[in-house]
């Protein structure tokens, strides 16, 4: 068993490298680090350190996109990629606090719809994020998943302009990928055991790199420029460990503004943290739960070690997590072997990287994201009725025109909008029967009212005409709320005024101000 699944591990570990590698730089590149080895410091990191603490099956940490704006902003406020280190370590000092005393039960509280439409949002503005690098076209580094881009642009924008761009060679490349992903998706490919064996993924990356030589020696028109490869920064061509490694400012422990942003990174990191080992757990399916409070203990070491380093921040991150499942990964193991895998890439061939296409890796991008917004996934989303449907449709698409936490934060506020209006809705059971000439109406109340019920009870109210005999049976209630029972207790002299019998059963009296 240990056998198979290491080799399974291995295989997929490797194809997460893949689709790692070139988001680490593209998050490095959109963060306005000082050097694109921060985002692959921060990889490893995530991969190894973050991977061998964490009990996530097959949740991936690394660099993520939703920090690249605080990274940006908060570089520049601070004014200096050292003093910005301290606040990703205490940031990752903050994580292991709130590990500890257990804050991550708030996971709990994230709404299956939110997630679920936060999943389909990442697939779809995968999808569309990568087209430009498909066609050749990449002045918006990778790894940017916001609606206003670092080139100044916006998600369709860009697509215009990748289309009055287009990089033929590069196009070619990546259209032989993308068919490559599809055939070894077949009944065919997945009878054969020994195509099965072999990583699609590596398969487009051996093929685009293969294509982009070949088409090379049609020379001219054919020729796939550098900037339309991976670029990898090279350990070995460094001149000093200070090229390589940069080292927090300690001296800025005096400095309030390190503070703020290093809370505002921990939430940050945090929040998609837990988001994602919720969406992770959603999608394995082996349904193998996750220790949250370990998670963040195990962020936190991370990005305290990142921050000592000169690493970004980490987060768990969606994209690769789902790259791992659909690989096959079985445990932890995979997360670590990328890790691994990039640490060995800058050391020992960058050059060879250097050859990949970024549309060869586009591709192997696009797949992934269709696999997280697959038109079934919407089927079943609208089965479920509007009540989850419009939340997780609102997730989607507050996400491609702002951002993940904007997406997801909207989609929660519009799955609570949905519990307040059934908690508003009649709390109880009401029953006319006319009798010796009177009405006489019967409420028998739920056993949770709250002050949201006060509503409904004063619409009740308002509706009993006068002579009528009313009783308020309270006896299977376990909680009512005092605001109600002030209420309750006030009718009695509207009650009277309005020549209405009123009976209450299990309501106890209260003391109202003003008597």
């Amino acid at each position: 068993m240990f056998k198979t699944s290491f080799f399974r591990d291995l295989k997929a570990g490797l194809v997460v490298f893949l689709v790692a590698l070139p988001l680490c730089l593209g998050v490095a590149m959109a963060s306005n680090a000082p050097n694109l080895i921060s985002g692959l410091l921060a990889g490893i990191i995530g991969g190894i350190v973050v991977g061998s603490i964490s009990n996530s099956r097959l949740s991936v940490t690394g660099p993520a996109a939703g920090l690249t704006s605080v990274m940006a902003v908060s570089l520049a406020d601070l004014g200096s990629y050292n003093l910005l280190l301290l606040a990703i370590l205490i940031a990752g000092l903050i994580q292991v606090l709130l590990g500890v005393i257990k804050a991550g039960i708030l996971s709990n509280f994230f709404p299956s719809a939110a997630i679920k439409g936060m999943l389909c949002g990442i697939g779809i503005i995968l999808i569309i994020k990568q087209i430009p690098h498909f066609f050749g076209y990449d002045n918006d580094p990778e790894g940017d998943l916001d609606f206003f881009q670092t080139d100044h642009e916006n998600s369709f924008s860009e697509i215009i302009n990748a289309i009055n761009f287009i990089c033929p060679p590069s196009l070619l490349v990546g259209i032989l990928g993308l068919t490559i992903l599809i055939v070894w998706e077949t009944k065919w490919v997945k009878r054969n055991k020994i195509l099965t064996a072999i990583p699609a993924p590596l398969i487009v990356v051996v093929t685009g790199i293969l294509g982009s030589i070949l088409l090379a020696n049609l020379g001219g028109y054919w020729i796939i420029e550098d900037k339309h490869m991976v670029n990898v920064p090279s350990v070995l061509a460094a001149n000093s460990i200070h090229e390589v490694f940069l080292f927090p400012d300690f001296s800025g422990f005096n400095n309030t503004e390190v503070y703020k942003i290093a809370a505002v990174i921990a939430a940050v990191a945090s929040i998609e943290t837990l988001l994602c080992i919720e969406a992770v757990d959603k999608l394995d399916p082996k349904k193998i739960p996750t220790n949250t409070n370990r998670e963040l203990i195990a962020q936190g070491t991370g990005n305290i070690l990142s921050g000592l380093i000169g690493g970004l921040p980490v987060t768990s991150v969606i994209v690769r997590s789902s790259a791992n499942l659909n690989a096959g990964a079985k445990t932890k193991l995979s997360t670590i072997f990328h890790g691994i895998f990039l640490a060995i890439s800058i050391v020992l061939f960058p050059g060879l990287l250097k050859m990949i296409p970024n549309a060869s890796l586009a591709a192997i991008l696009i797949f992934t994201g269709y696999k997280l917004a697959k038109i079934s996934i919407f089927k079943s989303a609208i089965k479920q009725g509007y009540k989850y449907f419009i939340p997780f449709f609102v997730t989607m698409i507050v996400m491609l025109f702002t951002d993940l936490l904007k997406g997801v934060g909207a989609g929660i506020i519009v799955s609570f909008a949905f519990i307040l209006i059934e908690n508003i809705q009649i709390p109880f059971k009401v029953g006319y029967e006319k009798f010796d000439g009177k009405l006489h109406v019967l409420v028998l109340v739920s056993q949770h009212v709250t002050f949201l019920n006060k509503g409904s009870f004063v619409k009740l109210f308002n509706k009993l005409p006068k002579g009528s005999t009313l009783t308020i049976d309270a006896r299977k209630t376990k909680f009512m709320d005092r605001d109600v029972t002030e209420l309750l207790n006030e009718f009695k002299e509207t009650a009277k005024n309005n020549d209405i019998e009123l009976k209450l059963m299990n309501v106890k009296e209260v003391e109202t101000l003003g008597h």
